[in-house]
């Protein structure tokens, strides 16, 4: 298993209380992410699943992929899903000069506008989320400056991770998730193994339970 734990502690919650975590509710409400898509076959297959349990969620994309792909995107609109920024070509803010990662979300940002006609409001939030997790405080407080939300998580998957089975990865999400969590899938060619075992098992067991699914909808 990886280090990185699958719930993120309070104490990394409390040193970056600017960044979103996690849902403040009292509801059975879940909040699925997928990110580095779109990506065919592997998103519309997440639609698909998601639409069987009338499930929102948010997509966090990468601005070359939505301009290889624009209609899976646009379906990702169309099906009511929220949309976010993951870059435009996956960079770890880590190790990016701050002007230079700024200018890779600002042409991603662009290229999500201009593929985005619906025009409706909870597609134009200004949602970001940082490759790897990995941005700079100074980063980060420039983004907020400029109105973007940065969307972190509570819950990892790790569907990615070479090293996590199928099980692990669906473990992981229902040993951890409650109310209000923000968990993170990927619609990735190399998550998919991972996601599309654990993802319709996920959406099973919390609509059992009596949860809905939703989009994050933060301005």
């Amino acid at each position: 298993m990886p280090l990185t734990p699958v719930k993120t502690p309070k104490i990394i919650k409390a040193l970056f209380p600017n960044y979103v975590w996690s849902i403040k509710t009292n509801k059975k409400e879940i909040y699925l992410t997928f990110d580095d898509g779109p990506t065919p076959n592997i998103t519309t297959w997440t639609l698909d699943i998601l639409n069987q349990y009338n499930a929102k969620a948010t997509f966090f994309c990468i601005g070359n992929n939505v301009s290889k792909y624009p209609d899976i995107f646009q379906s990702i609109l169309n099906q009511g899903h929220a949309i976010g920024n993951h870059t435009q070509t996956h960079p770890k803010g880590w190790k990016t000069a701050t002007n230079t990662y700024l200018h890779n979300i600002a042409k991603a940002d662009t290229i999500l506008k201009a593929q985005d006609v619906t025009n409706k409001p909870v597609h134009s939030q200004l949602l970001f989320r940082p490759p790897y997790g990995s941005i700079t405080p100074k980063q980060g407080k420039r983004l907020i400056a400029l109105g973007y939300s940065i969307v972190m998580w509570d819950i990892l998957s790790f569907d990615w991770h070479t090293n996590v089975t199928k099980d692990q990865c669906f473990n992981n999400v229902i040993s951890k998730a409650k109310n209000g969590s923000i968990i993170v899938f990927h619609d990735s060619i190399k998550a998919s193994k991972n996601m599309q075992y654990a993802l319709p098992k996920v959406l099973e067991y919390y609509s059992k339970k009596g949860y809905t699914f939703k989009s994050l909808q933060l301005h």
